[in-house]
């Protein structure tokens, strides 16, 4: 939102409307959305349907029965009589025209746009300059990681006058892209963070990389970079530059020397031929650059080695995502505690809405920072925000939130203190209810998590929700057009979770779930979810409850078909959905190819039941010595499927592509597939343009470390030695929480500090131990088990398994995150 007013008449100006229909011309704009299910303001928001993965044309009716009644639309992407009473502007690129929005908004403006762009450290960069700039300037900033072609029009969109600087974040995955950033964003200062290897898979090369990058700032007056990512022969873009160098060497801040002392580390560096000293509040690799590249941008902008130095010990680990965790009194936490302003907290507020395991939402809610004449108009947008976004109950912390409490029209509640309010939550009766905790830092608002969060196992399973919506579009953009997408969600989906995982498969419309049983399919159910569930192992015993509960049942034998029919019919139902599973060759379950005539006049008998979807499973489809099996078995399918739909008389849906058919098989899409593992970032196939990310990390921590002598054993029978003497260290995992006893005795690898250590012994039931020997380690040390350097597939090949069994084989007492940055 911005001060700046704008009508829709002015936008479609702005934009270069190639027709309107402007019912109300002089609406003011205040919002711009782009999702159906994101929305807010509704008066004074413009629609942008965007097509991509999805075409947001599709949802317009959606968008307009919830009161939107402004769109940016293409000229055959809508019905003008369904939009009669609305602010219609038609463009050729909806995308192209928020761009155009974006930079005629960045141009009002004449304060100093900083933009930082790179590989890696983007946001922490971003919200340190915050930090560490905040005394000195009222800041703009791009809303967590928004550094998209639609995340920064979005950015520049908070710009207004009250501000004097802006810090806006610039991402692209392929060359090509940064044109269009930098025609909006034109920065006066750039900064270029690091070169890494992320999205390599758009550019022909490291050095096309980062010209496309370091194009941003083409016409910025002055560049900030690191000399350890460029080649000598490169030239910056810019009128001056600033460099600096972890290496040292001729950098313009040249780091010499670091140590750790305590929780500290003391950097020296050379500048203006002057040895300066800083010490910061973080140890690892990645925070010390992300540092450094703070320390040029202060010094470039003149600020003083005094001053730099009494404000750099104190940053702050900034929290770029959302947590949802189990809480106590059968809640969900959602924890975002680490800021509070009007943009994070919308993208907080939406995560809120898409939770439908609970029946209530609760906010605990800390001030605002915002300049005191501001104040009456953004808690006023604070109501009308939580009033958009449905939410039940308010709790809020702050002298501002309870001087404006008449505004909120809900079940509100005000404390002066973080303490106060933790003093009173025996009395709140917080139960039943997803409970977001959104707070300024300075509120102190862990604390609180700390408190309503369910105290389980130490070991972490860390399921990044962004990974697992990256891999399902992955998948979506290599379907067929028509073709219907199921998702597996069985085994607790694939050990990742259970409604946590459905609610974002059912938030980003795919059109079927399916489990293996029916109290797993009755658990979604009762957390809200509404997509079609299939339930592929039903059995007889629970028919009753599965109607009940609209489940639809497979239906893989005649025994199977007649008791279901029976049951339902006793119901009083009418063509029940099932789904009829053949057997074309994995010779597990289902019907026969001799089994179709008897098959057909069963099912002509009843109309209780009708053949919503028929399926068959592929034995070896990832596997290229099986192809021809695998034609064989599709080809099989499709010539049953064509009789049994001409026998039958009606349509159904066909499927039989999995995970690995969906890439390797593309003919075997018909009418819809059925994504497993793929989901979780496992079975990317690079040579078809598929690059998954990793959906999980499993995360434990050092419990003790011991020096052990030369010749003494290790562990269980004995069987733990090291190569002379040395160390090891104890970590809180074991076969009880899925850590397979094969990965002992140095098979099994974990990652402590950046550093590849062994197990040694065996692995016992609650823990095991590792070879640390020559390792920086301390006793309470993060370790990982599972992440981007120890995958899943390796783990399985070490212990001749396979990922699925890695994965499901994870324990229930093992805690799960879910995380969306």
């Amino acid at each position: 939102m911005n001060d700046t007013i704008y009508t829709a008449l002015d936008i479609a100006n702005i934009v270069g409307a190639e027709w309107r229909k402007l019912v109300e011309p002089t609406t003011e704009i205040e919002t711009l959305c782009y999702d159906s299910r994101k929305l807010t303001n509704h008066r004074h928001a413009l629609f942008f349907a965007l097509s991509g993965r999805r075409d947001a044309h599709q949802y317009l009716q959606e968008v307009y029965k919830a009161g939107v009644r402004n769109f940016v639309l293409k000229r055959e992407g809508f019905k003008e009589e369904l939009l009669a009473d609305c602010n219609l502007i038609v463009v050729d690129d909806t995308l192209k025209a928020l761009q155009e929005l974006a930079a005629h908004h960045r141009r009002q403006f004449h304060y100093p746009v900083i933009a930082i762009t790179g590989s890696n450290g983007k946001t922490i960069v971003k919200e340190w300059l915050y930090q560490l700039l905040s005394p000195d300037y009222n800041i703009v900033r791009s809303p967590k990681s928004f550094n998209s072609q639609l995340g920064v029009p979005l950015s520049l969109w908070q710009m207004n006058s009250q501000h004097n600087l802006a810090i806006i974040e610039a991402g692209i995955s392929k060359e090509g892209e940064m044109a269009t950033i930098q025609a909006m964003v034109k920065p006066n200062i750039g900064i270029f963070t690091n070169l890494g290897a992320a999205h390599d898979e758009g550019f022909s090369s490291p050095a096309s990389k980062v010209s496309e990058k370091m194009s941003l700032f083409q016409e910025a007056e002055e560049v900030i970079y690191s000399l350890d990512y460029l080649d000598n022969d490169f030239t910056v873009p810019g009128n001056k530059h600033f460099s600096w160098s972890l290496k040292g060497g001729s950098g313009d801040l040249a780091i010499i020397e670091s140590h750790k002392e305590g929780h500290l580390v003391i950097l020296k560096a050379i500048y203006n031929k002057q040895e300066l000293r800083l010490s910061i509040p973080f140890t690892d690799k990645a925070s010390i650059e992300n540092a450094v590249c703070c320390w040029a941008v202060m010094l470039a902008l003149g600020y003083t080695t005094a001053t730099i130095a009494s404000r750099m010990p104190r940053l702050q680990r900034v929290g770029m995502r959302l947590e949802l965790k189990k809480g106590i009194n059968n809640c969900s936490i959602i924890d975002d505690s680490y800021s509070n302003d009007m943009s994070s907290l919308t993208i907080a507020l939406d995560f809120l809405r898409q939770q439908k395991q609970h029946p209530f939402r609760t906010v605990i809610l800390s001030d605002i920072a915002i300049n005191e004449q501001d104040a009456n108009k953004i808690y006023k947008q604070l109501a009308k925000l939580m009033e958009d976004k449905q939410i039940d109950r308010l709790l809020g912390v702050g002298s501002h939130l309870a001087e404006y409490a008449h505004l909120f029209q809900l079940d509100a509640q005000f404390f002066k203190s973080t303490e106060e309010l933790i003093q009173s939550l025996g009395q709140l009766a917080l139960q039943n209810s997803t409970i977001l905790i959104k707070g300024a830092r300075v509120f102190g608002f862990e604390r609180i998590s700390k408190v309503l969060a369910l105290q389980t196992h130490e070991t972490t399973l860390e399921i990044n929700l962004n990974a697992l919506e990256h891999n399902l579009n992955s998948y979506k953009n290599l379907l067929t057009k028509g073709a219907k997408l199921m998702v597996m969600v069985k085994a607790f989906s694939y050990g990742s979770g259970s409604f946590e995982i459905a609610n974002l498969l059912q938030f980003n419309k795919v059109d079927y779930l399916t489990v293996a049983y029916a109290d797993e399919g009755i658990t979604l159910r009762n957390a809200g979810i509404e997509l079609p569930i299939v339930v592929m192992s039903p059995g007889a015993e629970t028919f009753d409850q599965m109607i009940l509960h609209r489940l639809e049942p497979e239906i893989y034998s005649f025994s199977e078909l007649r008791d279901f029919i029976k049951i339902a019919r006793d119901k009083g139902e009418k063509k029940y959905p099932i789904h009829i599973k053949l057997d074309t060759g994995m010779h597990r379950l289902g019907f026969e190819n001799e089994d179709q005539h008897e098959l057909i006049s069963v099912l002509e008998e009843t109309e209780t039941v009708i053949v919503k979807s028929v399926f068959s499973h592929l034995a070896a489809s990832g596997d290229q010595k099986h192809d021809a099996f695998t034609k064989q078995q599709i080809d099989k399918f499709i010539e049953f499927t064509t009789t049994f739909q001409r026998g039958l008389g009606y349509d159904f849906i066909r499927h039989i592509a999995n995970t690995s058919a969906i890439v390797r098989f593309p003919e075997a899409q018909l009418d819809m597939v059925r994504l497993g593992i793929g989901l979780y970032g496992i079975g990317s196939d690079t040579s078809n343009g598929l690059f998954l990310h990793p959906g999980a990390q499993l995360k434990t921590s050092i419990t003790q470390i011991k020096h052990i002598k030369a010749g003494e054993t290790i562990g269980y029978n004995r069987n733990g030695h090291l190569d002379g003497e040395g160390k090891i260290a104890t970590v809180k995992i074991g076969y009880a929480d899925g850590y397979n006893r094969r990965l002992g005795n140095g098979v099994g690898k974990m990652l402590i500090n950046g550093q590849e250590v062994r197990t040694v012994g065996d692995i016992c039931m609650d823990m095991c131990m590792l070879d640390i020997t020559g390792v920086s380690a301390e006793e309470g040390d993060e370790v990982m088990v599972i992440g981007e350097h120890i995958s899943v597939e390796c783990i399985a090949k070490s212990i001749g398994t396979i990922p699925y069994e890695v994965l499901t084989g994870i324990s229930q007492r093992v805690k799960r995150v879910y995380y969306y940055e």
